[in-house]
């Protein structure tokens, strides 16, 4: 029974946490109603190499993923959100 809860509990985060990047960051751009699983698909779901710094991450895109320009639109607007005190 606790099991299943638990799986409840993680599925509902992520549905609000899906709603909530497409409301914040995708208004206007290619993904403005797309369904839960279209956003998985094409932006989570993402081969990418990633390095690290000390500060800095890098992320290095195959050159074949064609949603690249979408990404970092994406990205760009997540970075734009004021943080909450």
């Amino acid at each position: 029974m606790r099991a299943n809860q638990l799986r409840l509990y993680f599925s509902s985060f992520a549905y609000v946490l899906m709603q909530n990047l497409r409301r914040l960051t995708q208004q206007g751009t290619a993904l403005a109603r797309p369904q839960c699983d279209t956003i998985r698909l094409k932006l989570l779901r993402v081969g990418v190499q990633v390095r690290l710094s000390v500060r800095k991450v890098w992320l290095a895109f195959t050159e074949g993923y064609p949603y690249a320009g979408l990404f970092y639109e994406v990205l760009t607007r997540l970075q734009a959100i004021p943080e909450r005190t």
